[in-house]
């Protein structure tokens, strides 16, 4: 057993997550490879940045190189990494990530380019002989999935992907005392929901393409929109072009959770209905109302997504619930609650971790997350771990990939008004060829489908 192994066991049998991190200074990891790791990232925009500052705090790293095709987001990337180590030598920087990877031998690629160039991006990287830390979710399409998969394990790499619930302290603490206890009893249903009003819906007009930008190299293997602005932030994320709508980003989240929690391999069949219900002005193309459909042997795993409206529960807008006879686990990103039928029984709540004290560079980060970047730092340990040993890391690519995809089926389940099995072994759709041929979605040339035969 690793040492990495010996301080986690510890870690989560302390009885106070927030305790158990703060008595242990930095989570209590104690790295084999204390040298400086060479990393290059693909993609410096909101989260491609916070990931690799997330890593920087926690392991000795050397930022070696950036790319991305837009020059403002290099500009920005390269002058906080100055101001943050004026030491170090400023990371090169490359608008084509396939010239950055042929220029630099890396240990590590962190990939936060948008959904659609996932697959490129973290294939490249894995055959460059680097590490990867893919965000979620892994792939636009399931068969990207599965050829990102395969070359990981081929190439014998580590790849964490960005799912760092598996991380969060609070939930890992009522994993152990709630779940793994046997508090909730049998278990016969899971919610999951998300009730955040995060779809962009405007009409802004078609514009030319600043100078700064390459559009065409954004783009990349999507279809070419007629470019109307940055598509930066929430505004890509609001078309089905470049990724799955909010089943495909906050879905793969809560499902990923409840899957790590109960320790469940690939649903045996998913339906899915939704639609634009509401917002149905505007140029967005993704579902503001969706509902999908998880069976699990002796239990099904319901998602619910509304970006209009009230939540159902307002402390739990983006939440998972775990339903038992003996009680019911409440669990987000900011809090947990065990609720107990028996009355005698003393409910258990869980409070989200912040580092503010330990790591005061966080508060003067723009747009942080600060209930995740704890999560996310002990998801690097983690990672780093893993590298060291070439183990499988706690969120491994094939998790990702069933996260993911399973995310994807629920789409096309909508689109095509039945529900989906899918086949792993035979990479189809059981008994429908129409589905099946969805699972590869057409690329823009000169791209090439990593799947493509």
């Amino acid at each position: 057993m690793n040492v990495f192994s010996i301080n986690r066991r510890r870690f989560l049998h302390r009885a106070s997550s927030a305790f158990a991190l703060s008595a242990m200074g930095a989570y209590g990891v104690e790295l084999v490879n204390q040298r400086p790791r060479r990393v290059g990232l693909i993609g410096s925009g909101w989260y491609g940045k916070s990931d690799l500052w997330r890593l920087a705090q926690v392991a000795p790293i050397d930022i070696v190189c950036i790319s991305d095709p837009d020059k403002r987001m290099l500009a920005g990337a390269v002058k906080i990494a100055q101001e943050r180590w004026p030491d170090k030598k400023p990371p090169q920087t490359y608008g084509d990530y396939r010239q950055m990877l042929k220029s630099h031998e890396l240990d590590i690629v962190l990939v936060g380019s948008p959904d659609h160039w996932h697959a490129l991006h973290a294939i490249a990287a894995i055959e460059a002989g680097a590490d990867v830390y893919l965000q979620k979710p892994i792939s636009v399409d399931v068969l990207e999935g599965e050829a990102i998969l395969a070359s990981a394990r081929r190439h014998k790499r580590v790849v964490q992907i960005g799912t760092q619930r598996k991380s969060t302290p609070h939930l890992i603490d009522a994993k152990r005392r709630v779940v793994d206890a046997g508090l909730l009893g049998k278990i016969g249903h899971v919610d999951m929901c998300c009730y955040i009003p995060m779809r962009a819906n405007g009409n802004p007009p078609v514009q030319p393409v600043p100078d700064h930008l390459d559009y065409e190299m954004w783009t990349g293997p999507a279809p070419l929109r007629p470019y109307d602005g940055l598509p930066h932030l929430r505004w890509w994320r609001t078309f089905m072009e470049y990724g799955n709508g909010i089943v495909g980003d906050m879905c793969v989240h809560m499902y990923d959770t409840v899957r790590w929690m109960l320790k469940l391999g690939w649903p045996k069949r998913i339906t899915s209905t939704g639609g634009i219900f509401v917002q149905t002005g505007g140029k967005s193309n993704i579902s503001d109302t969706q509902t999908a459909i998880f069976e699990h042997g002796g239990f099904h795993a319901v998602w619910q997504h509304r970006t209009w409206g009230a939540p159902a529960d307002p402390d739990y807008p983006w939440a998972l619930f775990i339903y038992g006879d003996k009680g019911v686990l409440k669990a987000s990103t900011m809090r947990a609650d065990f609720i107990p039928l028996d009355k005698s029984q003393k409910p258990i709540h869980f409070d989200c971790l912040y580092e503010r004290e330990k790591y005061p560079e966080d508060l003067k980060e723009e747009a942080i997350e600060l209930n995740a970047a704890p999560a996310t730092r002990l998801h690097m340990l983690d990672f780093l771990a893993a590298i060291d040993k070439r183990s499988r890391p706690v969120a491994d690519i094939e998790d990702g990939h069933i996260s993911t995809a399973s995310c994807i089926l629920a789409n096309l389940s909508m689109k095509l008004g039945r529900p989906l099995v899918y086949d792993p072994a035979k990479k189809a759709v059981t008994g429908d060829a129409e589905a099946t041929k969805l699972l590869r979605r057409a690329y823009r040339q000169p791209w090439r489908h990593p799947a493509q035969a």
